[in-house]
């Protein structure tokens, strides 16, 4: 009785919200008022039953339930399921929250929009999809909600449809996204041919079993690579990252949920499925390389951004590349926590960026020194100091590098970016005290930093692939971003200082476009699907 009503109350969001989102078009139009208090209902439901769910389930094993919904030739039957623990839990919390609090700031800031109705119809069935795949029990299910979340996007996408950003912008989505989605229904075949099932619940004790006798069989590597590129594909990695810095011409709600909810469900996918992804290392390989370059790429781009929406969308594209690579240096918890942190640190950006605008103009000061970074000796020694103190805490906290070397080269750059405000503090003061306050600073850091990932580890234990061995190919990527990311800092102390000189001028330049890669992208994507100009703005 207790595991039935956790799944009743984990699928009261979902259900709920997609009920909205069937609201007839036309009444929904008509109405738009209603509409948004129909999907302001449905979101606070959702997150209220999230909410009792995770209380219920505590730190007990996974509740799951099916529901048959009709047979098929052979005598086979479809149902629907529903598998929830501890990660279940995690991400039903975040979105549901995420999407209430974007549901409620929609209402005020699409006031008086013509298509504020329709605008509340996808936002509700997007958010049913995401809530859907989180509590999925079947791969064909999961699919479904996989599919489902990206076309509902891409009708938030095009919103504003007759606008030609939008439409470039969504339209790669739409075509990276049908990558994403043919990698995932092939690794779904693959899957039920190798275990004999799609439920998740025997897929994983399946995998639980293959992972305890050191063997696996061909194919699994051939499932764990599908998802690996499904993942690297939906989380906006290199090369499919341009979409992302282009989605300017949505409304601000869209954003906030796209950076905080949809585009975590690469990340997603592989923590959900990382016991069978962790039978291949190549996979996880894949992962961690793609993931590297990316989290490398993006934070060099986002530095150069003068435009706060442009910034913190390369700053999601970095901060998915970490996210990529923690899941492929095994690291699922820690990539579950950077989910959670990103998400709700990104919402709140996007949702007040307006504000910090003001906010900025406000307190701006003639003479801001705080904001040049230090001399670059200082910065090099503080990137050093940032290291020694990283992997000191979390060998005191049991994260050594050699077996964790996701979580301790994360909590490293955490501290390296703090290099360049410390180096600046010390030069503006030589004093021991300024030294001592920094270290100190730097200590408690690490030390919360450390705290948080014990916690997540002893969290999901029971519902994630055990943290195994790291490999020697992990290890060296580990160390390969370490030193990536300590010249990133560096060049960018660099060019910050001398922008305004040649070379650096036109390197300043390029960074600033991202390379071009988005001008290669954008040509790919109006080949395959040609811009159409509409006269007015379309019904979707």
């Amino acid at each position: 009785m207790g595991s039935t009503l956790i799944v009743i109350l984990a699928a009261i969001g979902p259900a709920a919200l997609l009920a909205a989102g069937l609201a007839p078009a036309g009444w929904a139009a008509r109405h738009p008022g209603r509409m948004g208090r129909l999907a302001l209902g449905a979101a606070v439901l959702a997150a209220a039953g999230a909410l009792l769910a995770a209380l219920s389930l505590a730190t007990g094993g996974a509740a799951t339930a099916s529901l048959p919904l009709f047979a098929v030739p052979g005598g086979a039957v479809v149902a629907a399921s529903v598998y929830y623990d501890q990660v279940s839990a995690v991400m039903l919390l975040l979105v549901s929250f995420v999407g209430s609090i974007v549901v409620a700031y929609s209402r005020n800031y699409l006031a008086g929009d013509p298509g504020q109705g329709r605008f509340f119809r996808w936002l509700c069935l997007a958010l049913a999809a995401v809530l859907l795949l989180v509590i999925s029990g079947n791969l064909v299910q999961l699919a479904v909600a996989w599919v489902g979340m990206s076309l509902a996007l891409h009708e938030l996408l095009l919103f504003y449809g007759e606008r030609p950003g939008a439409q470039l912008a969504a339209r790669k989505k739409f075509i990276f996204s049908r990558l994403a989605d043919a990698c995932v229904i092939v690794a779904v075949i693959l899957v039920a041919r190798l275990f004999g099932t799609l439920e998740l619940a025997g897929i994983m004790a399946g995998a639980t079993v293959l992972q305890a006798a050191g063997e696996a069989p061909a194919g699994i590597a051939a499932v764990a690579v599908l998802l690996a590129i499904a993942a690297i594909i939906k989380s906006a990695q290199l090369p499919f990252h341009s979409w992302l810095p282009q989605v300017m011409e949505t409304p601000t709600p869209v954003s906030a949920l796209l950076h905080a909810g949809i585009i975590n469900a690469g990340g997603f996918l592989v923590v959900r499925l990382s016991d069978v992804v962790s039978l291949a290392p190549g996979a996880l390989l894949l992962l961690a390389v793609f993931g590297a370059a990316t989290a490398l790429f993006g934070a060099l781009v986002m530095l150069t951004q003068n435009s706060i929406k442009s910034s913190l969308a390369w700053s999601t594209v970095a901060q998915m590349g970490f996210m990529i690579m923690q899941c492929g240096l095994g690291a699922y918890a820690a990539a579950l926590l950077h989910i959670v942190a990103h998400s709700l640190y990104k919402a709140h950006a996007f949702l007040s960026s307006g504000s910090v605008v003001e906010l900025a103009r406000a307190r701006r000061l003639p003479h801001a020194s705080v904001s040049t970074p230090g001399p670059l000796p200082l910065v090099g020694l503080g990137l050093a100091t940032a290291v020694v103190i990283a992997v000191a805490g979390g060998g005191l906290a049991g994260f050594s590098f050699s077996d964790s070397p996701g979580v301790v080269a994360l909590g490293a750059i955490l501290l390296m970016s703090l290099a360049p405000l410390a180096a600046a503090t010390v030069a503006g003061r030589r004093s021991a005290y300024v030294v001592v306050r920094c270290l100190g600073i730097g200590v408690a850091v690490i030390a919360a930093y450390f705290t948080l990932q014990l916690a997540f580890a002893a969290l999901l234990s029971p519902a994630i692939a055990a943290r195994g061995a790291a490999t020697t190919a992990g290890q060296l990527v580990a160390v390969a971003i370490l030193l990536g990311f300590a010249a990133t800092v560096l060049l960018q102390v660099h060019v910050q200082q001398h922008r305004y000189e040649q070379p650096w001028r036109a390197f300043y330049v390029h960074l600033f476009n991202g390379f071009y890669l988005n001008l290669v992208a954008n040509r790919v994507a109006e080949a395959l699907w040609p811009l159409k100009p509409a006269p007015s703005r379309e019904m979707h």
